[in-house]
């Protein structure tokens, strides 16, 4: 009988080597998270580095970028009085528009927070200016505001008050933009602060009442504490959509025409950068334009982070 040698023995088949389970897992994740990475990468990332970049360029679209340096900066700041101008609207817009809007969002959900007979009907007519288009709600306001036939006017002087100009003035012009931010922008606030106050424990309220706590002081002294982190996280997004405003301003504000509003009142810092990127081509200056907006978000946000420590308050274990 023959014996058989490892060499005429057949092939033996090797198994492909198997992915651990954990990879399996990680690879389906980055598999779901493909097409926001991708989003992530074509439409925020790359055009911040291409921003940068063209703000030291002359870019008109029409021509390729021409390496100028910082050139569009020195300009921004010493040459360009529009961009004082837009730099004075924001900060008049931001700082007046924030506070207030988070003390009117906090206190419609604090009357929201009531346990009342058909409530949620009520929630919902509060929230929905804020799904109204911009532009619509904008034209809205023009109808409202008009100084010789608008509602609010009539209601002014049916009180005693005198007539306002508001888009047609440059003095009233901001506040009038400001109270069309309210309407329209505080619905989103309103329900953030209405999930934080049903996180409020009940048992701290009935012990502080048990106390002799009135109303004011249970809210000063338990409510608002407990609140600061949704406050933080308000005031932050608050900032920020401050800085962006633009369809009012540029709607109210005739953005076709060279002024907006009244003595430029309405030039608010986007309105600005679209300006000059939409209307003159100028890509360079107007990624100048973003990149110091940019920085001061930045700067700004990070100010109010490092200020959260002694102000905002968190209960333990839940930080």
């Amino acid at each position: 009988m023959a014996s058989i040698t490892p060499a005429d023995q057949p092939p033996v088949a090797r198994r492909a080597p198997r992915l651990s389970k954990q990879l399996r897992r990680d690879l389906q994740a980055y598999l779901f998270l493909a097409p926001w990475l991708f989003s992530l990468l074509a439409f925020t990332a790359y055009p911040m580095i291409a921003s940068f970049y063209f703000s030291l360029t002359k870019y008109s679209i029409l021509n390729p970028p021409r390496w100028i340096g910082v050139d569009n900066f020195v300009t921004m700041f010493t040459n360009d009085p529009l961009y004082w101008k837009a730099v004075a609207n924001t900060a008049y817009y931001t700082f007046v528009s924030v506070p207030l809007s988070i003390v009117v969002a906090l206190g419609l959900a604090l009357l929201l927070n009531q346990r009342a007979r058909g409530i949620g009907i009520y929630r919902t007519i509060y929230y929905l200016p804020s799904l109204m288009p911009v532009v619509a709600s904008t034209l809205l306001w023009l109808v409202l505001l008009d100084p010789r036939l608008g509602l609010v006017n009539i209601g002014l002087q049916a009180i005693g008050l005198p007539k306002l100009g508001w888009l047609s003035s440059a003095d009233w012009s901001k506040p009038g933009i400001i109270l069309m931010s309210l309407w329209t922008g505080t619905g989103s606030a309103m329900l953030i602060f209405l999930a934080g106050l049903k996180d409020v424990p009940s048992s701290l309220l009935e012990a502080a009442m048990i106390d002799g706590a009135n109303g004011w002081q249970r809210l000063r002294h338990v409510t608002i504490p407990l609140l600061t982190p949704t406050i933080f996280f308000n005031l932050i997004m608050s900032i920020i959509a401050s800085f962006q405003v633009f369809g009012p301003a540029y709607v109210a504000g005739d953005g076709g025409a060279r002024q907006a509003g009244p003595l430029n009142s309405l030039l608010m810092y986007m309105l600005l950068i679209y300006r000059n990127a939409f209307r003159f081509f100028e890509m360079g200056y107007a990624s100048a334009l973003a990149l110091v907006m940019f920085i001061v978000l930045v700067a700004l946000t990070l100010a109010v982070v490092r200020s959260s420590d002694s102000w905002v308050h968190y209960e333990v274990g839940r930080r």
